[in-house]
């Protein structure tokens, strides 16, 4: 069917693997005849990608869906992605709502269109998590400098707070060579950095029987790639020789991000994780004796059920002794379906949002001691394809944020710059060289 002269408008939500999917269902979406425009015009079509990893993430999403439906009551309302998937009932209930597409669907969603016609009642496909097995590429082109380039899916791990496992499926992906192509053709669009994005990106191989550390080789060696990024690993997927490959490669980002979760062994015994406190702690020595300046990135959840206020603070202690770079902490939100709903004592939410606070405010001051001591160094960037306020924005390979005065030759270009000085949003002012 021909949609040509028809408008499309893509909401995304939630994570880097949500928006590498939706930037390639956006392209089917074109193929097809459609015009891309933004979610705020008056489109023909609205696809919203969900994300349900909290309940804020379920407000969100359902905020998102009245907005289109509000912008224009005529247009087919699509829901993908997790939330789509995980509750399906309650988005059914939400009047306007044309089609509702689990995981395996939505990269067909426009095979299902008869005509762009409202329909009565929505078109429901959802297919259960031991039949989510369908691997589908994804990386995201036209959105920004950078691409996020889909390398795994599902998770295989199932720790008790998390209902991912159940919206995505099993852990697949596709072959290293297939995986490669797609780099290749994602550069060949002008892309100059790949960031590697999954549910569970260091589980890479499990069905193709291959390694997580192969497929970092061989991307390495990708002409005209600049930069790559790997998104979040699990600590005990992170091994010596993925971080020796990445302080001897010229391509590999200094630049890391481990899913921590709580820094009591307790704790991480209640979610089901693999690991303890120890290993991680092991794992971030290793990064420092080998790439001093990485940056490390670290989650952590605050008073999830089981979480005692003795337990927080042994946690506390354990991550404020750490050398990371900074915490992505958010408070606990229950999930339904999940065995971490059984754990006592249940934290009120105005003590875990405290619990937040804390977390937060010493990721501040260790954010900030790694911006002061890079001061006056020299490094790369890559600077994006948007000015804001006539302001270029970039990062370094160790993802500190630079700004510069807008300069046209300068977009999406790797120069070396030195890092002058920290400017009141928290940006380094820059001389580029």
């Amino acid at each position: 069917m021909d949609f040509s002269g028809k408008k499309a408008a893509f909401f995304t939500l939630g994570c880097k693997l949500n928006f590498s999917e939706t930037s390639t269902i956006a392209r089917h979406f074109e193929v097809k005849g459609f015009e891309r425009v933004d979610f705020k015009e008056v489109a023909d079509v609205y696809v919203i990608n969900s994300c349900s990893v909290t309940s804020e993430s379920d407000k969100k999403s359902r905020n998102i869906i009245r907005q289109a439906i509000r912008r224009n009551p005529k247009a087919i309302v699509v829901v993908t992605g997790c939330y789509a998937q995980l509750q399906a009932d309650t988005i059914s209930h939400i009047e306007g709502v044309d089609y509702i597409l689990g995981t395996n669907a939505k990269f067909r969603m426009t095979d299902f269109f008869d005509g762009l016609q409202k329909r009565e009642e929505p078109f429901l496909l959802l297919k259960s998590q031991n039949q989510n097995r369908d691997y589908h590429h994804a990386a995201s082109w036209g959105d920004r400098t950078r691409s996020f380039l889909k390398v795994q899916d599902g998770c295989d791990y199932f720790c008790t707070y998390c209902t991912i496992p159940f919206a995505r499926g099993r852990s697949r992906n596709d072959t290293i060579v297939n995986t490669v192509e797609k780099a290749r053709e994602t550069v060949a669009n002008g892309i100059k950095e790949i960031i590697l994005t999954g549910v569970n990106i260091g589980d890479f191989g499990k069905s193709t029987n291959e390694k997580f550390i192969d497929l970092l080789r061989a991307l390495d060696e990708v002409d005209g790639l600049e930069r790559i990024r790997i998104s979040s690993v699990e600590p005990n997927l992170l091994t010596d020789e993925i971080i020796d490959l990445v302080a001897v490669s010229k391509r590999i980002a200094p630049h890391f991000h481990l899913p921590l979760q709580s820094g009591s062994d307790e704790v991480l015994e209640l979610m089901k994780r693999k690991y303890k406190r120890d290993l991680f702690a092991d794992r971030i020595n290793k990064i420092r004796s080998v790439l001093p300046d990485a940056f490390i990135g670290v989650d952590i959840i605050a008073g999830p059920n089981g979480e005692t206020e003795e337990l927080f603070l042994d946690g506390y202690e354990f991550v404020r002794d750490l050398e990371v770079t900074q915490l992505h902490a958010f408070p606990y939100s229950e999930r339904p379906g999940t065995k971490a709903l059984d754990l006592k004592p249940v934290v009120p939410v105005d003590e875990r949002k405290a619990r937040t606070r804390q977390l937060i405010q010493l990721s501040d001051k260790k954010l900030h001691a790694f911006y002061e001591k890079h001061v006056g160094e020299v490094r790369s960037v890559l600077f994006e394809n948007e000015s804001h306020q006539d302001v270029l924005h970039g990062f370094t390979d160790n993802y500190l944020r630079v700004e510069t005065p807008f300069d046209p030759e300068l977009v999406n270009q790797v120069r070396s710059v030195r890092l002058s000085e920290i400017n009141n949003v928290g940006n380094f002012e820059v001389v580029v060289l």
